[in-house]
C-alpha cells in the first residue's frame, strides 16, 4: 500500500504517496533500449547523407522519451501528510509544482466521506470538517482508498472518544 500509518503516544501520522513502477535503474534500461532500437535502422544508413537526415529525429523521440519519464515522475512527486490527534488533525498536501495546501480540523467534527459512485474518481474519499471539504488520496487506487478508509474511520472513532 502505498500510505503508511504510524502511532505515537496520543497522536497518528498518515503518510501518502502515489505508486512509482519505473525505478531509476528501470529509466536507464528504458532509454537505452529505446536508443538501440532508434540505432537499428541508422545503422542500414551509415556512410549516406540520409543519416544526417534522420539523426535529428531519432535524438529527437529519444529526448521526448525522457523528458516524459521525468515529467511523469516529478509529477508523481507529490505527498500528503496528516497528523492525527485529539485536539487536532492537520492534513498538508506538498505539490510538485505548486504552493504547499493545508487543512486543519477538529476532529470532534470531521467527517469522512466515501463515495462509492459519482465522485471525481471511483471510490472518492473525502473529510469534511473546520468549514471545508478536502479530498484525501485522490492517487490511491480505488481498493486502496477503501483501505484506507476503513483504517481512518476506526481511528477516528478512537479520537472522538467512542471507543
Amino acid at each position: 500500500m502505498p500510505y503508511a500509518l504510524t502511532a505515537s503516544d496520543s497522536a497518528w501520522s498518515l503518510r501518502l504517496w502515489p505508486h512509482n513502477a519505473l525505478k531509476p535503474r528501470g529509466f536507464a534500461g528504458v532509454i537505452g533500449l529505446c536508443a538501440g532500437v532508434l540505432a537499428l535502422p541508422l545503422l542500414a544508413m551509415l556512410g549516406q547523407p540520409v543519416l544526417w537526415g534522420l539523426l535529428p529525429f531519432a535524438g529527437l523521440a529519444l529526448w521526448g522519451l525522457w523528458y516524459a519519464i521525468q515529467r511523469n515522475w516529478q509529477d508523481r512527486s507529490v505527498v500528503e501528510e496528516m497528523h492525527l490527534s485529539r485536539r487536532a488533525i492537520h492534513l498538508r498536501r506538498l505539490n510538485p509544482r505548486a504552493p504547499v495546501q493545508e487543512w486543519r480540523a477538529d476532529p470532534a467534527w470531521v467527517t469522512l466521506t466515501l463515495v462509492a459512485r459519482g465522485g471525481p474518481v471511483e471510490h472518492y474519499l473525502t473529510l469534511t470538517g473546520g468549514g471545508r471539504e478536502v479530498e484525501l488520496g485522490a492517487f490511491l487506487m480505488p481498493d486502496e482508498r477503501i483501505a484506507l478508509h476503513d483504517e481512518l474511520q476506526e481511528l477516528l472513532v478512537r479520537l472522538k472518544g467512542y471507543a
